[in-house]
């Protein structure tokens, strides 16, 4: 190969280099870290009582006939915030909502749910993250519907939509 081709061989393999870094940035991969647990049992956990005079939850506490969405949330999470008024209009179309709280405060709970709403039958607190990662979520919101057997059916990633609202009602007919 003559000298003038060598070289082209760097320039052709920079180019061959910017193309697929282009071509990758156009559509990245899906960054969604979804969990292994989905289809298995619940992981077992118990997220102690985050306020006075309201339940904790444990994995007991799931597979008792009905299913549940379990919201891992936070009061220091915007998206948090917007969700909110989502999951009390579930919760009124009969899908019963259990939260646990990540590493959070009980004052600062307690004013999130009184300026949001309070959708949550049973409230639990996790200050180090190990219910999270019992159920393999990666962030907050995420929320779990658990069938009444005590199976995990469904994990949504980040906050739940208006128009996500039909989707997470047929998710909660399956898991019945």
């Amino acid at each position: 190969m003559s000298r003038r081709a060598w070289l082209l061989v760097p320039l052709l393999l920079f180019v061959g280099f910017v193309a697929a870094a282009a071509w990758r940035l156009s559509a990245p991969p899906d960054t969604s870290i979804r969990s292994r647990m989905v289809g298995r049992d619940v992981p077992t956990f118990a997220a102690a009582p985050l306020l006075p005079g309201r339940p904790g939850l444990a994995s007991t506490d799931l597979g008792q006939g009905r299913p549940r969405l379990v919201n891992f949330f936070a009061s220091w999470c915007v998206p948090c915030i917007a969700e909110a008024p989502v999951l009390l209009d579930l919760q009124k179309r009969g899908v019963v909502i259990d939260a646990i709280a990540l590493r959070d405060d009980p004052t600062d709970v307690r004013k999130f749910l009184a300026d949001n709403g309070d959708p949550f039958a049973a409230l639990g607190s996790d200050p180090v993250g190990e219910a999270q990662i019992a159920f393999g979520s990666s962030g907050v919101p995420e929320s779990f519907i658990v069938d009444g057997k005590g199976v995990i059916r469904y994990q949504h990633i980040g906050p739940i939509t208006p128009d996500q609202v039909p989707e997470m009602m047929a998710e909660w007919e399956k898991a019945r």
